[in-house]
C-alpha cells in the first residue's frame, strides 16, 4: 500500500484516478489491510463475541420465563436470529472506526493522495468490513444447535447470504457515519446514540405482534427489522413450531395488509446499502 501511495503527487493522483484495473487493486489491498488489522486484534475477536452470546443465553433464558413457549420452541430459538443481527451491527459499526483511527493518525492522508479514485478506498473499507462482520456472524452458527436451531446446510446458507447483505449494508452505514468524523471519542458517542434504537427497534428480541400504533411505526422505520426479519423466517421455515406460536413469534413485516416477501426486504437492505455507499463516497470526494 505504502507504494501505491508515494508514486505521484496528491493532485495529478486525485485527477487521474486510477483506471479499473488500480482501483481494484486499490480495493483488494484495503480490504487486506482490514482483515489483518482484525486478525491481529485477538481481544476484539473474542470481545465483540461476548455480548450477542450473553443476550442469547443470558437474556433469553430469563425472557423465556416470561414470554409465549411450548415444548416445540425454545424462546431462545426465536431470539436466534436477531442476535446474528446484533452480531453483525456491532461488528458492522464498529469497523468504521477504522476511517476516524487512519484520519486521527495520518494514514487516511496518505491513501487519499495514492493515484486512485477516492471511492476504491471506500470500497475496500466497506468491503473489509462486511467481511468481518460476516465472519464473526458466521461464528454464531456454531450455537445454532445449542437454541434447538438445526444444523441444516440450506439453513446455514440462507442465514449467511442474509448476513452478508446485512454487513454490507451496515458498514456503508458505518462508514458514511465516520466519514465526516475527526476524533474516535466522538465516533465512539455517535455509535452510542446509533447502536441500541438500531437493533431494539428491529424486532430482535420482542415480538412485532400487538404493538402499539407508535411503536409498530418505528420498527418499519428501523433497516435493521428488514435483515432480521427473513432471517427469523429462515429459522421458523426449519423448526417445527405450532402456527398459533409461529403467528405470535414469526409474524413478518407489514406494510398496511401486505405481508413483505422476503426478497422484497433484502431487496430494501441492498438498495439502502447502495445509497449509503454512494454518499459516502460521494463525502469522500469532497474531503481536502
Amino acid at each position: 500500500m505504502s507504494t501505491m501511495l508515494r508514486t505521484r503527487p496528491a493532485r495529478a493522483a486525485h485527477e487521474a484516478g486510477g483506471g479499473l484495473r488500480e482501483d481494484a487493486r486499490a480495493v483488494g489491498v484495503v480490504w487486506r489491510r482490514e482483515l489483518l488489522r482484525f486478525s491481529r486484534n485477538r481481544l476484539r475477536m473474542v470481545t465483540s463475541l461476548m455480548q450477542p452470546l450473553l443476550f442469547l443465553f443470558v437474556l433469553g433464558t430469563g425472557l423465556s420465563q416470561m414470554v409465549p413457549s411450548s415444548e416445540d420452541v425454545d424462546f431462545r430459538t426465536f431470539m436466534f436470529p436477531g442476535v446474528i443481527a446484533m452480531t453483525v451491527l456491532f461488528s458492522a459499526l464498529f469497523s468504521a472506526i477504522t476511517v476516524v483511527w487512519d484520519r486521527e493518525f495520518g494514514f487516511m492522508r496518505e491513501m487519499l493522495v495514492a493515484p486512485v479514485a477516492r471511492r476504491a478506498i471506500v470500497v475496500g473499507k466497506c468491503a473489509g468490513g462486511a467481511t468481518i462482520a460476516t465472519l464473526q456472524g458466521a461464528v454464531m452458527l456454531a450455537f445454532a444447535g445449542l437454541v434447538d436451531v438445526p444444523y441444516s446446510l440450506s439453513l446455514m446458507l440462507i442465514l449467511l447470504g442474509e448476513m452478508a447483505i446485512a454487513a454490507a449494508a451496515l458498514t456503508a452505514l458505518g462508514v458514511l457515519l465516520a466519514s465526516r468524523i475527526a476524533r474516535v471519542e466522538s465516533f465512539m458517542a455517535l455509535l452510542q446514540f446509533i447502536l441500541l434504537p438500531l437493533f431494539f427497534l428491529s424486532g430482535a428480541v420482542f415480538s412485532t405482534t400487538r404493538l402499539p400504533g407508535w411503536l409498530s411505526a418505528l420498527t418499519k422505520l428501523d433497516p435493521l427489522t428488514y435483515a432480521v426479519d427473513p432471517m427469523r423466517r429462515a429459522v421458523f421455515a426449519h423448526v417445527d413450531a405450532p402456527a398459533s406460536l409461529e403467528r405470535t413469534l414469526n409474524p413478518g413485516v407489514h406494510w398496511g395488509g401486505w405481508k413483505l416477501p422476503v426478497a422484497v426486504e433484502l431487496a430494501i437492505v441492498a438498495l439502502l446499502g447502495i445509497l449509503m455507499l454512494a454518499a459516502a463516497i460521494a463525502q469522500f470526494e469532497r474531503t481536502s
